[in-house]
């Protein structure tokens, strides 16, 4: 890992990534011509080497369908996986029982390293979807259960999440991706205006995560990634940022490593508790992430 200081024995936090086996777990979104690199089944076995290798020592694995028989096996995976801390998993935001489904996914084998909720926002066509009252009804609830609810959302959805985290104040929100910013396009503009009013509630932080798959080029550097970096570290601050690979799907763009690599180097002016923040402090306090 080159120009970044590495977080002490603590080690780093992979705040995102996903498993999956899909004779299990289809994953239907996956095109086998333009997603080739990642159509495959991903287990723990195949992310220890990397993860390991870039000084990883704890992970949040998050959900990728809406199912929460996923759910249950990842917190089964978390039980028995010693990199795997934490889990974002996913429950039916409008059922009437949602409480009592979180608790039973709490409950669980694994339950206690589940950490969050995370639904598909980005693939919901009703433009108003988080200013739904029986969606709000069933965050609120995520936030009663002592869980993060993580923010899927594009670049036009984030004026919607930030009404939904000034008015949900009791919850504390993750924006997975920075809110997969339009890199290399006029649009960056307002992807960061709307960016810094996200962050302006307090009970949100983020995720460097998700971005090489962004930029709207077969080959991407350091250099189309600095200005949303540097805009997310001016409006959040490094306490409230983390690290994320993004893993498997940072493989269409990216090695594991070198999106380390990357990140490091765009954090280098950083001092080194601020780095220490965003490889993995953050994530530890947010998540509530047992000592790694």
């Amino acid at each position: 890992m080159t120009g970044a200081t590495r977080p002490g024995r603590a080690g780093i936090v992979d705040a995102h990534h996903h498993l999956w086996v899909r004779a299990r777990h289809p994953q239907t979104w996956i095109d086998p011509v333009t997603m080739a690199a990642i159509d495959a089944d991903f287990e723990p076995a195949d992310l220890a080497p990397p993860a390991q290798a870039a000084g990883v020592t704890a992970t949040v694995v998050v959900q990728s369908i809406a199912s929460d028989t996923e759910t249950v096996d990842l917190l089964g995976v978390a039980a028995e996986d010693t990199l795997v801390r934490g889990v974002v998993g996913w429950v039916d935001l409008t059922a009437d029982d949602v409480t009592e489904r979180l608790g039973r996914l709490q409950a669980a084998r694994g339950g206690e390293r589940l950490v969050g909720i995370r639904h598909l926002v980005q693939s919901e066509s009703d433009p108003a979807y988080l200013d739904r009252p029986d969606v709000r009804r069933g965050i609120a609830a995520v936030g009663a259960a002592g869980l993060v609810f993580d923010l899927l959302v594009r670049q036009h959805q984030l004026p919607m999440a930030a009404r939904l985290t000034r008015d949900l104040p009791e919850v504390s929100f993750v924006l997975d991706h920075l809110g997969k910013p339009a890199l290399g396009t006029p649009e960056l503009a307002e992807w960061s205006r709307d960016l810094r009013s996200l962050a302006a509630s307090p009970n949100t932080t983020a995720k460097l995560s998700g971005l090489v798959t962004e930029v709207p080029l077969p080959q991407w550097t350091t250099a189309d990634l600095r200005q949303a970096v540097e805009d997310a570290l001016d409006a959040f601050g490094p306490d409230r940022l983390m690290f994320g690979s993004d893993w498997p799907v940072c493989l269409l763009a990216s090695s594991y490593q070198r999106w380390v690599d990357t990140l490091a180097e765009l954090l280098e002016g950083q001092d080194g508790a601020d780095q220490a923040s965003v490889w993995g402090e953050t994530a530890r306090r947010v998540y509530g992430l047992e000592a790694s």
